[in-house]
């Protein structure tokens, strides 16, 4: 005889597995959209809060999600910041980062067989220009206000989950940001993968970019600021940063063509 108020086993798991698809809406839904707070992802996927609350209770107990404090960009208001769930390592593995240990081992025999860190550079350019064209003729054919945003779905059909949007004040320009990274692990190894990559924007978008934050090293998002193109010049405009610089790399490199020593680093 079963206490009252206790499930049979076959009971329990197969709520469990009735689950399991909303669940994974709700980690796929961080994936795309980067760190989320429970009432954006109860927008998003049309669920309760209550609902949302648990699946995450869910996800933390399998170490697919992980809860942090919402990172506040300029002035900081009264109150705690609002908590958001961002995948862990387990939790973007099961998005297709199965041959990592494989690309690291040939990213390490390169290294050390053919000139160290310039040569994995110089793969790492190579790399990134053989996916080039794709995104050079979607950015080309977008008018200028728009080719971050193009340069975003171009990324996104290669599976970086990317989005653009107006940088947060006092910044002056655009952030594209990248909610997924198919190599962040390979990239935590050789981040000459990321400052590749953000050469490459550079020269499509025509302009100095910043690497403000990377998922190989930590932040929930890939987010590269792209200032804002003067309109009569065609050069970008300058920009003073006066916002609290524990959350973004110094400023002094923003006038590189790509900067390079913050391309694959957390700033903060």
């Amino acid at each position: 005889m079963k206490n009252v108020g206790e499930a049979p086993q076959e009971e329990l798991a197969a709520g469990l597995r009735s689950d399991r698809p909303t669940r994974n809406r709700v980690a796929r839904s961080i994936l795309d959209h980067g760190p989320s707070t429970v009432t954006e992802l109860a927008k998003r996927l049309g669920l309760t809060p209550a609902a949302v609350r648990r699946h995450l209770d869910g996800l933390l107990t399998d170490d697919v999600v992980e809860a942090r404090e919402q990172r506040v960009y300029g002035a900081r208001t009264r109150g705690r910041p609002a908590k958001v769930f961002a995948l862990t390592d387990c939790g973007r593995d099961a998005f297709d980062q199965s041959y990592d240990k494989l690309a690291a081992d040939a990213l390490t025999w390169i290294a050390e067989r053919h000139g160290g860190g310039e040569a994995v550079a110089a793969f790492a350019r190579a790399r990134i220009a053989a996916l080039a064209d794709a995104y050079r003729a979607a950015v080309d054919a977008a008018p200028p206000e728009q080719r971050t945003e193009a340069l975003a779905k171009a990324l996104s059909a290669d599976g970086y989950a990317a989005t653009a949007r107006s940088a947060p004040e006092p910044r002056t320009g655009e952030q594209l940001c990248q909610h997924h990274c198919p190599v962040a692990h390979v990239a935590e190894q050789f981040p000459q993968l990321c400052e590749a990559e953000t050469e490459l924007f550079a020269e499509l978008l025509g302009t100095h970019v910043q690497r403000l934050a990377t998922i190989a090293h930590g932040d929930g998002v890939c987010t590269t600021f792209i200032p804002k193109i003067s309109t009569t010049t065609g050069m970008s405009e300058p920009h003073t940063d006066t916002s609290d610089t524990s959350d973004t790399s110094d400023t002094s490199e923003s006038h590189t063509h790509a900067s390079a020593r913050t391309a694959g680093r957390n700033p903060a």
